[in-house]
């Protein structure tokens, strides 16, 4: 077997030969008493998980999250699922010639073209001020923006993730403010942009575009209340008016639905009820594309307790 077969088109028993970027490593204890090391292994086509038993005490410090390796295992299945066995491990070295680019999740555009098409809506927007305060929390957002995550796991937790999350809503808003023409385009597309902006401060990313963990700003408030204190921030130096300020304001604070989900307040007008939807449509597309991407065709995917665990069927 050669190392460019990829992982996910291994069976059962089939031994493997690969490099791998470690996403999360811990080490655990069996029934026992023997250690080992529980790993997410990780490249551009998803996550695996990984045991490597009766680990070494050097082993449990020398192997650190966002670290590349090379691994001699094999696939085996433990309660329906797949997950790597592995017999070798070692950390790259140069003579390995391997490019971290290929090994990390990323949005399938380029963040610049991504970034310049969520400037043309912006620049569509026909009111000034609340077009202003949209660009003054993208100032603000700058470089970060090209290459954050939208989460920590799950929907676009990838390399450019909340842009491509952004963008997709933006495109998807578009549609259906053509059907439902009695829709405020500005709004709708200025809560778009803005609904998961202080994601950038609740979520830790490395400089490669992963996240590593949610920041004590983030645990303690979260980026929906660290949204509203943005726009009423942005809004008052863009001189918006108020009521449309407190709308905008509003559709952050609603866009989850629930209080479970973080937002005490369910939408009350449409546009922030499309946005929710926009949200939970954009994330349930890409959380079933990535697992069925996974799946072969005529098998049903893994549990996605994302989706309340249901298996998806891959025709």
């Amino acid at each position: 077997m050669t190392e460019k077969k990829n992982w996910n088109e291994l069976k059962s028993g089939e031994s493997l030969v690969a490099f791998f970027l470690i996403r999360r490593v811990e080490t655990k204890t069996t029934a026992g008493g023997n250690r080992y090391l529980d790993i997410v292994l990780g490249d551009a086509g998803g996550e695996i998980t990984a045991r490597m038993w009766d680990c070494k005490q050097e082993d449990e410090t020398l192997y650190q999250s966002n670290m590349l390796v090379k691994i001699k295992g094999s696939i085996a299945e433990w309660q329906g699922k797949r997950q790597v066995k592995i017999d070798k491990i070692r950390a790259v070295v140069e003579d390995d010639q391997v490019d971290i680019n290929a090994f990390i999740p990323v949005a399938p555009y380029s963040p610049e073209a991504m970034y310049a098409e969520l400037l043309q809506y912006l620049s569509g927007m026909e009111n000034v001020k609340l077009r202003e305060t949209v660009q003054l929390l993208l100032t603000e957002a700058g470089e970060k923006l090209l290459i954050h995550p939208a989460a920590v796991q799950n929907h676009h937790a990838l390399r450019s993730g909340l842009l491509y999350h952004t963008l997709t809503m933006l495109k998807a808003g578009e549609k259906l403010a053509d059907v439902y023409t009695f829709l405020d385009k500005d709004l709708l597309y200025a809560g778009i942009m803005l609904h998961d902006v202080a994601k950038l401060d609740e979520i830790d990313a490395n400089a490669l575009g992963i996240a590593t963990e949610y920041t004590v700003e983030g645990q303690l408030l979260g980026h929906i209340v660290q949204g509203i204190k943005k726009i009423e921030k942005a809004a008052g130096k863009a001189g918006l008016d108020e009521e449309t300020s407190l709308l905008l304001q509003h559709m952050l604070l609603s866009h989850h639905y629930e209080p479970e989900y973080g937002s005490p307040k369910r939408p009350m007008f449409p546009e922030a009820e499309i946005l929710h939807y926009l949200d939970i449509i954009d994330a349930r597309m890409f959380d079933m594309q990535k697992a069925l991407n996974e799946t072969e065709p005529g098998n049903f995917s893994d549990k996605l307790w994302t989706l309340n665990n249901r298996r998806l069927y891959k025709r």
